[in-house]
């Protein structure tokens, strides 16, 4: 039988803790299940955003090639008029005085980490830096290699890789520039 005196000082009291320590767990886990969230989201938005861009300066400009196999996405703030000949940053472009720079006023980051454009033998790709923890935990350059033989078309499609709620963290780059539109005789 519970007497009035064994409830005030030992139901109750329990309860109260049981009570604030869930409390505390709630508190605790819930953030580092939105961080990933959050995460996951801002890589999204930023590989659209940067993919939009550069298919206007494709247009406008026509990109001819990029010098490097991983090229840190860090020359987006470069003024019109801000630089001389016909590379920016690690991008070659054809019609370097059609440069609307800048096109953002803060290159994006991810963990201070720069994206990146990646070269494959598929094409061109807009990914997160090396160094990068997605969301999946997989660490950019660490658990997801990205180099010529790279199937990153594949990758953002895999939830292991690429893509996060069955959407992709990185994206394909078209470039129309005058050497993308050169077709070599088979054999070359």
């Amino acid at each position: 039988m519970i007497t009035k005196k064994i409830l005030q000082r030992y139901i109750i009291p329990g309860f109260i803790i049981v009570f604030f320590t869930c409390m505390l767990v709630i508190s605790l886990v819930v953030p580092i299940f939105k961080s990933k969230v959050e995460k996951g989201r801002l890589i999204i938005q930023d590989i659209a955003q940067l993919k939009t861009i550069f298919e206007k300066i494709d247009n406008s400009c026509q990109i001819i090639d990029f010098d490097l196999q991983q090229n840190p996405i860090n020359f987006l703030t470069i003024k019109k008029g801000g630089f001389v000949g016909s590379e920016i940053g690690s991008m070659n472009i054809a019609l370097p005085k059609k440069w609307d720079g800048p096109y953002l006023q803060d290159n994006p980051t991810m963990d201070g980490k720069e994206y990146l454009v990646v070269r494959t033998k598929k094409g061109y790709f807009i990914t997160p830096g090396n160094g990068v923890a997605l969301p999946n935990g997989k660490i950019i350059g660490k658990d997801i290699i990205l180099d010529e033989n790279s199937n990153i078309g594949c990758m953002m499609f895999e939830e292991s890789a690429l893509s996060y709620k069955k959407m992709p963290m990185a994206a394909h780059i078209l470039i129309r520039g005058p050497r993308a539109s050169v077709r070599l005789p088979a054999g070359y």
